[in-house]
């Protein structure tokens, strides 16, 4: 993925950490800025993954570290639902002044309380999005309630939140009773799109209907049926993202792209961890990747898919092409194509991996009028396809590094 680490200042002088997920080879359209969960971090899956795809569809993405989380600095015994809202308020200024001041906000969970928050105080903001969010930032006092006594008594106390032990102070609980968020939504001259699972047994989706009902139009309702609170499931996630970049594009001023200089005609991206690679061909992008049984995602073609692809594409081309130069009929034209590595059949050294030699099996499915001669012409007009041309030639790869 196309990504950059980046930090800037909070309110109380504490430095966050963020990554910046951008678009591959284009300039961002627009500017996202991502609430996550309460506890979780800017590297939780469902945040990486929503994000990423969002940057696939021409978004600048940022998702941070709110205060004592992650990689930033603080106490999180410190923390408070308004200092989260001064935390997404401080990265909003960090986009304006160094890109573009964001358009979109997108929380998860207490995250989709804070930005509702944060809204009113970015006029940039266009569109809000909630992802299982809490009608109400007290919802998050269930998770604490075993500790609660604890916490009033003592001013702090140890509790548990995801497996995980957090310090909790009083100043928190006090902090998240003064916000009255359904009143305060309701002023909100924004769009909404309101993101919940039936499923969710964290926040219930009761908590998105009266949500639903608070804010004004513009708003929409998406079910993410199926779904756990924290999208455990990357296809989910991914998804999520996808279903929220197209919702957007109904109310955000997209222009058209304003692609970034290349020399080259293709481009392949890939970051730090597994093998999905973000492409670039002309004026197209897509997604490659392996399969999961090659420690991949599968979530696109791979690359030996790819290049049967285009063997299989370039013949039909080339046939069809010829059919109608000749007003032959010709309905349809199908190619199958599958790749295979053998064993050359007079190899003297058949253990070695050098032996074995590249096989594309071609089959041609012909749809049409065509007598046996035709069908004969058509077959020998195959083996004449630019690509398979190109796979016969001996071919020569000059690789530099830019510096």
């Amino acid at each position: 993925m196309n990504y950059s680490k980046i930090s800037f200042p909070n309110a109380e002088g504490h430095e966050l950490s963020g990554y910046l997920d951008l678009p591959l080879n284009e300039k961002p359209h627009s500017f996202v800025l991502f609430a996550h969960c309460f506890t979780c971090n800017k590297n939780y899956f469902a945040v990486k993954n929503v994000s990423q795809a969002l940057s696939q569809r021409g978004y600048g993405v940022l998702r941070f570290d709110f205060s004592g989380l992650g990689d930033s600095e603080g106490d999180f015994a410190d923390t408070t639902f308004s200092g989260n809202v001064a935390d997404l308020l401080a990265a909003a200024d960090f986009l304006e002044k160094n890109y573009e001041a964001p358009a979109m906000l997108v929380g998860h969970s207490l995250g989709g309380a804070a930005v509702i928050f944060a809204a009113k105080e970015l006029q940039s903001v266009k569109a809000i999005v909630t992802i299982g969010a809490p009608s109400s930032p007290v919802h998050v006092k269930h998770l604490l309630k075993s500790n609660i006594e604890e916490i009033k008594e003592k001013g702090i106390a140890e509790v548990n939140v995801g497996g995980r032990n957090f310090s909790i102070k009083e100043d928190f609980l006090n902090d998240i009773n003064s916000h009255d968020m359904g009143s305060f939504a309701r002023d909100l001259k924004k769009a909404f799109l309101i993101m919940h699972s039936p499923q969710d047994t964290v926040v219930e989706i009761s908590n998105a209907e009266e949500l639903y009902k608070a804010v004004k139009h513009p708003k929409s309702f998406i079910s993410l049926d199926g779904a756990d609170h924290l999208l455990t499931d990357p296809d989910y996630s991914r998804y999520t993202g996808d279903l929220i970049a197209t919702w957007a594009s109904r109310y955000l001023s997209i222009p058209e792209k304003e692609e970034l200089e290349t020399e080259h005609m293709v481009v392949a991206n890939l970051g730090a961890t597994g093998y999905t690679t973000q492409m670039k061909a002309g004026h197209h992008y897509f997604t490659v990747d392996e399969p999961k049984s090659f420690g991949g995602e599968d979530l696109g073609p791979s690359p030996y898919e790819l290049l049967s692809g285009a063997l299989a594409a370039c013949t039909s081309m080339t046939i069809q092409m010829y059919a109608r130069r000749k007003k032959w009929v010709l309905k349809n034209v199908e190619t199958h194509v599958d790749h295979k590595k053998r064993h050359a059949e007079d190899c003297e050294n058949c253990e070695k991996s050098s032996a074995k030699i590249d096989i594309f099996e071609r089959e041609i499915v012909l749809d049409g009028d065509l007598d046996e001669q035709q069908r004969q012409k058509i077959l020998e007009i195959a083996d004449k396809c630019p690509v398979h041309k190109t796979l016969h030639n001996k071919i020569t790869i000059s690789t530099t590094l830019r510096i």
